[in-house]
Order: structure tokens, then C-alpha cells, then sequence
């Protein structure tokens, strides 16, 4: 009887339970190599690769695309190939199969490790939150399946956006197809998948060229009390919806948000920056991030981290500043490190290439961690003021509400000034309500200055 190998998804390096299959690389009966690329699997930070732990046949593959995988479950059962070099059993892979025992970890440290001990597993923060990560930084290399060379997140967004890579004109070097190429590509609808070819569209052109097919005509009914007919459905019919099992990096925010609230004590400050002495234009966000600076130099207690189960708090000598950043895939907080020595052209170049790789999901793990306060912009689309959630094992968060045109009293009349709303929550186990309100006045006389 062959000797079947079962083969457990490993811990990929993110800490988390389980992960998302996004594309099988072979199918049932192939025979694959050693490392050979075996599954595409999406967890909250990346789409990485699994290589085959084994060379021979490939008996069974455990879950279809789409299927959440938990960690140490099978992942695919192999007949190891007896005449080929395998590794060894015990050989080290740089993962494994389950989550580490808990130990009690010593407070974080405010100046950077030893090199010794950054090779151990650590608390870090991750997209929305704290839990364990390797130190690893997996690298999405392009492989070529069907004669399409791309790296697996770009598969996974022509899934999404049903384009058949086939068909996409690659625009990387070396014939690799690129997001941008595939983003392209919905947008002319020259690749979508099941379509007859067609010749090709420019991405200018935009949706709109898109053949349109003919709608029913809404049902009528009864008229509103305005006198209007409005849509309805028969009596029988209920409204009813698919359930949608979160994936990737919405299920580990899921996570990550109930672990926040079930631990965080959030205590929420709110106040208006006056922007009416600003000499010129400005960049808001680089003077935002300055004055969450010059606030966590004021007041220390907000710049730090705190450990609820042995109540110890560690201040940071550095600000790195966690910027908020939404997807469609989820929430991102990537780490914009050493804030406190940047000028507003380095915050700027900084911002913008943390967020290029957010887009392109080719952002390291160690850029979405160990941030020591953090910033939510979320004034670019709408609301003024807001409770953001402090995620461990963060002290603080700031908002930034939408910029509006105040009627202000000042001496000897009233005045128009442009004002932006600041939401300060943090929590209260580790800062007193005293120095949330100096850290508070800190950032809103910063912001305040001409320039």
C-alpha cells in the first residue's frame, strides 16, 4: 500500500486561525515538485504561496477556492515519489502547524530588540489589531500557469472582477500581468470571462461601452402619499439575502474589533482645530500627522502601549503613527515609522507609497505592525466627529473629521474660520482623563499655527 502524507496547512506567518484557498496550483493525480508552488491562500495581510512539502502524486486536495482552511487542518494528501529526495521530517520549513503555547510575554520594549530576540514570535499589531507574527516577510513572486505569468493577489483580483487572465495584455517586465493591467481590463470589458474575444478596447474608455442588457420593468403598485406609484413585490415574497462568510481581511477585523471592545475601556474627547491663521496651501494630513507629534511629545502617555493583563505601560521614545486606509477588501493600518523626524515632503512620499502597496496587497507584514498610535482620516468622505476604536495594545487614536466653514465669536463681532473636528478616544485604564485633554489642546494649538 503507498504511503500517503497528509499535509496540514502551516502557520503562514500571520498569527492568525485560518486562511482563504484562492487558487489551487495542481489538480488531483498531477505529480508535483519539492517547493514547487502548491495553493494560493489569502489571510488578512497578503496572498502568498504554499510550496509542496513533498515530491510524488498528488492524491487529495481538502477545500474548493473560497473554502476557509483553518490552521493545522489537512490542506492536500500526497504519495511521496520513493526514488526522489525529500526533506526530512524534521527539517525546518520556517512554519508551522498551529498556534504557540501561551507564555507570559514581558512588556514591550520602546527601543528596537536585539537581533537575537527579533528572531522569536512577538505580540505585533496587525491591520486592525494586535496578535502574534512570525518575522518572516513573504514575497509574492510572479508563476507562470497556463502561459500567464502573475503573482497570486493579481489572480485573486481577476477572479473578483471576472477577467480571464488569458486575455489580458501583459504590461510588467518579463510578459508579467500587473494589477493595473487586469484593473484595465474590467474597465474596457476586453477580457471578460466567458466572452467571444473581441478586439481591444482602451481602459479610457470606461465602462459604459459595455453592451447593456434589457432590465424588467419594475413592478407597480399602490401610489406613495405624495401621489407617486412605487415599486413593490407581492404579497408573499419577503426580502431575504445570501449570507457572505467574511474572508481575508475582513474576517480577521471582525476579530480584531471584538477582541478590541471586549478589552479597551474608550473614552472619546472631541474639540474643533481652528485653521484660520494657515498662511497659503497646505498639506492637511502632513499637519495633522505633525501635530499628533508635537501632542505625543507633550504628553507622553498617549504615545504608548499598554498590557491589560499585567497592567504594564511602555511610553515611546519615536511616533509611528498607524494610518487608517479603506479598501474594498478591508481595513489596512499600515505604520508610517519615525513620524516624529519627517518634514511634511518625506510624511507625503512616505503615505503615498504605504498606500500603493496596500492597493497592490504587496505591502510586508512588518509594515502593518507595531505602530504606537494611530490616525483615521475619515473626514475625506464624510462625518465630523466619531468614536474610533483603540485597538491594543495602543493607548490612542485620532480622528479627523470633514473640514467645514464655521461662524465663530471673536472679539468685537463674529468671523467665518475654517475648522476641522478632532476626535480623540483612548483608553482609560492606561491615560488619565487629564492627559487626554492636554494632548488634546497640544495637537489643536499645533494645528492652529500659520505654518
Amino acid at each position: 500500500m503507498a504511503d500517503i502524507k497528509t499535509f496540514l496547512l502551516p502557520d503562514l506567518g500571520e498569527g492568525l486561525p485560518d486562511a482563504t484557498v484562492v487558487e489551487w496550483h495542481v489538480k488531483e493525480g498531477d505529480t508535483i515538485k519539492l517547493d514547487a508552488p502548491l495553493v494560493s491562500m489569502e489571510t488578512a495581510k497578503a496572498v502568498v504561496d504554499v510550496p509542496s512539502p513533498y515530491t510524488g502524486k498528488v492524491v487529495k486536495l481538502h477545500g474548493a477556492a473560497g473554502d476557509v482552511i483553518e490552521t493545522g487542518a489537512a490542506l492536500a494528501e500526497f504519495e511521496p515519489d520513493p526514488n526522489a529526495k525529500q526533506r526530512a521530517e524534521a527539517e525546518a520549513t520556517g512554519h508551522h502547524h498551529g498556534p504557540k503555547k501561551a507564555e507570559a510575554a514581558p512588556a514591550p520594549a520602546p527601543a528596537p530588540a536585539p537581533a537575537a530576540a527579533k528572531a522569536e514570535r512577538e505580540d505585533e499589531g496587525t491591520v486592525v489589531g494586535a496578535m502574534v507574527s512570525g518575522n518572516t516577510v513573504h514575497v509574492e513572486q510572479a508563476a507562470s500557469i497556463g502561459g500567464v505569468k502573475a503573482v497570486p493577489a493579481v489572480r485573486a483580483l481577476a477572479r473578483k472582477l471576472k477577467v480571464d487572465l488569458a486575455r489580458v495584455r501583459p504590461s510588467g517586465a518579463d510578459g508579467v500581468v500587473t494589477m493595473q493591467d487586469v484593473k484595465d481590463a474590467a474597465a474596457n470589458g476586453s477580457a471578460a470571462l466567458g466572452a467571444a474575444p473581441a478586439r481591444a478596447v482602451p481602459a479610457s474608455a470606461g465602462r459604459h461601452l459595455a453592451p447593456e442588457l434589457p432590465q424588467p420593468e419594475p413592478q407597480r403598485g399602490p401610489v406613495s402619499l405624495a401621489g407617486k406609484p412605487v415599486r413593490t413585490a407581492p404579497p408573499s415574497v419577503t426580502a431575504s439575502g445570501q449570507p457572505e462568510q467574511l474572508k481575508g481581511v475582513r474576517r480577521n477585523m471582525a476579530r480584531v474589533m471584538a477582541d478590541a471592545h471586549a478589552q479597551v475601556v474608550p473614552t472619546t474627547l472631541v474639540d474643533d482645530a481652528d485653521l484660520h491663521a494657515w498662511i497659503g496651501k497646505q498639506d492637511i494630513t502632513a499637519r495633522l500627522i505633525r501635530a499628533i507629534v508635537a501632542a505625543c511629545k507633550a504628553v507622553p502617555a498617549l504615545n504608548a502601549w499598554f498590557d491589560g493583563k499585567s497592567l504594564t505601560r511602555t511610553l515611546h521614545p519615536q511616533v509611528d503613527i498607524g494610518i487608517a486606509v479603506d479598501t474594498d477588501d478591508g481595513l489596512f493600518v499600515p505604520a508610517l515609522r519615525n513620524a516624529d523626524v519627517l518634514d511634511a515632503a518625506g510624511i507625503r512620499a512616505a503615505i503615498k507609497r504605504l498606500r500603493a502597496q496596500v492597493e497592490d496587497r504587496t505591502i510586508p507584514a512588518s509594515e502593518l505592525s507595531g505602530y504606537t498610535i494611530s490616525l483615521s482620516n475619515f473626514g475625506m468622505f464624510a462625518g465630523r466627529y466619531a468614536t474610533p476604536v483603540v485597538v491594543p495594545p495602543t493607548v490612542a487614536i485620532v480622528g479627523a473629521g470633514k473640514l467645514s466653514h464655521d461662524v465663530v465669536a471673536v472679539i468685537g463681532g463674529i468671523e467665518v474660520h475654517r475648522r476641522m473636528p478632532i476626535s480623540l478616544t483612548f483608553d482609560h485604564r492606561a491615560a488619565t482623563g487629564g492627559e487626554a485633554a492636554r494632548f488634546l489642546k497640544a495637537l489643536l494649538d499645533d494645528l492652529a499655527l500659520p505654518n
